[in-house]
């Protein structure tokens, strides 16, 4: 029984430790701030017949990737190299910027850094 009691209380304890240290620490790890990343817009109009790179690096997401356009119209779009946390999903806009002409376009639910830093990268495409 009292060697039960000692476990329970060294256990309590070290929760104890452990929250405090919490309190104190994280704050001062500087974990990274909202990112947000600014998409502007694309004239295909302008865009001559070729392959392009496109690059964004939104911190904790990068993205490096080639977009393919042939008679003003966006054929394919490869990515080369994500980055991400969880946002592998995000991926799957390519496939809407496709059809839609277009990067502005909704970003994947769950994957928004990792979306708008692909539309991102298909804006400097073309810059």
């Amino acid at each position: 029984m009292k060697k039960t009691l000692k476990i329970i209380g060294i256990i309590f304890a070290c929760l104890v430790a452990l929250m405090i240290a919490a309190v104190i620490i994280i704050p001062k790890l500087g974990l990274p701030e909202e990112v947000s990343i600014e998409v502007g817009s694309i004239d295909l109009i302008t865009v001559e017949n070729g392959s392009y790179q496109g690059q964004c690096d939104a911190g904790l997401v990068k993205v490096d990737l080639t977009v393919e356009v042939k008679d003003h119209v966006i054929t394919s779009i490869v990515i080369n190299k994500h980055d991400n946390g969880m946002g592998k999903k995000a991926e799957a806009i390519v496939d809407t910027i496709i059809e839609a002409q277009s990067i502005d376009v909704d970003a994947v639910s769950g994957a928004t850094i990792s979306s708008d830093a692909i539309r991102k990268a298909v804006e400097e495409a073309f810059e």
